[in-house]
């Protein structure tokens, strides 16, 4: 059984001002060729369709382009999409019905109590089983279990789960769109996703909660890695969203399953990201003739003259037709913030408040009011992420 494991396309982002439609487009019709060529039996879109929750009108019809450049082609594979923290359950599920007569398979929003949206395919070494869990706060679920069993993240995704069985026999995968870590090891991410973690670990999930699953298509995070083994991944992108992606190999992850107990093969095929994205260091006249070849990419700029040019930026703009932003390091600013700023501590919101307490009452807090005031910096949290 061979699958694309695909996430995150965010349709309809923009990067600083910038439309990249026409380079998610073209990702598009790259992997719409790798599909072609490789013919695999199902492609995988693992949550964050869409980059906002009321998409861009022209973000509908990307994604509806895509989709039949798949079921067109002559491989016309299954395909399996999950939503994701960026989506909207109601648009992203919207005719899914009718999309599930031509083998496109989307679960959106809460599970329901009677569990996750499962779709089996089979080849020569028998089924495979896809399992399909779309993103997931607490308070999404909280109701449907005892009172005090869905108290984190974490628990609320292991009392889903474990509404299912899967069959120990049967090859068996699951998608989900969450932030897993494995021994509190904190997988890499970059800047365009460091907005929806959340400060504390609050939605960390440790990824001993997939073990029963022979492979994890992951979504969330941008950067392709695994998280404690191979056979828990995240894809990353399929074009980089912010200038910390610079360094980052977008590809699209292939992954055959042979037969029950084999460990998955997985390989890599490339994308290609035009325009790309860099940054650009040096004095103004250093950047000026860094120009040559990469005046096309979106660019960060940061100019290290200490006499600052009385005119920078429209010599900038005239070599460089996509520029981000524009900011100086020198002796001058490398002082200015020095002595503006005071090192602050960074701590979890519960770990402030827990010290707010103390200071205030003279005494720490109990157990029990930990546990309280956690669930109240959750729930805010997730208030202000919906």
């Amino acid at each position: 059984m061979k699958f694309f494991h695909l996430s995150d396309l965010h349709i309809g982002r923009q990067l600083n001002g910038y439309s990249l439609r026409e380079s998610q487009e073209r990702a598009f019709s790259q992997i719409a060729a790798y599909a072609e060529a490789e013919r695999p039996d199902a492609v995988l879109i693992c949550g964050d369709i869409y980059d906002k929750m009321v998409p861009a009108a022209e973000a509908y019809p990307m994604f509806e382009a895509f989709l039949r450049m798949l079921a067109e082609g002559d491989s016309r594979p299954a395909v399996l999409v999950i939503s994701g923290n960026h989506d909207s359950p109601e648009r992203l599920s919207y005719a899914s019905s009718f999309l599930e007569r031509h083998n496109i398979h989307i679960a959106a929003g809460r599970p329901s109590r009677e569990g996750l949206k499962k779709v089996t395919l089979s080849d020569a070494f028998g089924p495979v089983c896809f399992y399909l869990f779309p993103f997931i706060r607490p308070g999404h679920v909280r109701d449907q279990f005892e009172e005090e069993a869905v108290t984190d993240y974490e628990s609320a995704f292991r009392a889903v789960l474990g509404r299912e069985t899967p069959d120990p026999s049967a090859r068996n995968v699951i998608l989900a769109h969450q932030f897993f870590t494995a021994a509190g090891r904190q997988p890499q991410s970059c800047d365009s996703e460091t907005a929806v973690l959340m400060a504390g670990g609050l939605d960390n999930i440790d990824v001993s909660a997939l073990d029963a699953f022979d492979y994890a298509a992951l979504g969330h995070l941008h950067g392709p890695q695994k998280v404690g083994e191979e056979r828990f991944r995240y894809c990353g992108t399929m074009y980089p969203y912010s200038v910390s992606e610079e360094f980052h190999k977008k590809s699209v992850t292939v992954v055959t399953l042979m037969e029950k107990g084999r460990p998955p093969e997985i390989r890599t095929l490339p994308l290609t990201s035009e325009p790309g994205v860099r940054r650009v260091r040096g004095t103004l006249s250093e950047v000026l003739e860094a120009a040559q070849g990469i005046g096309e990419d979106y660019v960060s700029i940061t100019l290290t003259d200490e006499l600052e040019p009385a005119r920078f930026r429209e010599p900038l703009e005239e070599r460089y037709a996509r520029i981000l932003d524009i900011r100086f390091d020198n002796t001058r600013t490398k002082r200015r913030l020095t002595e503006e700023m005071e090192p602050i501590e960074e701590q979890s919101p519960l770990a402030a408040f827990c010290q707010f307490y103390e200071t205030m009452r003279a005494c720490p807090m109990t157990e029990r009011q930990i546990a309280l005031m956690q669930k109240v910096i959750e729930e805010a949290m997730e208030e202000e992420t919906v």
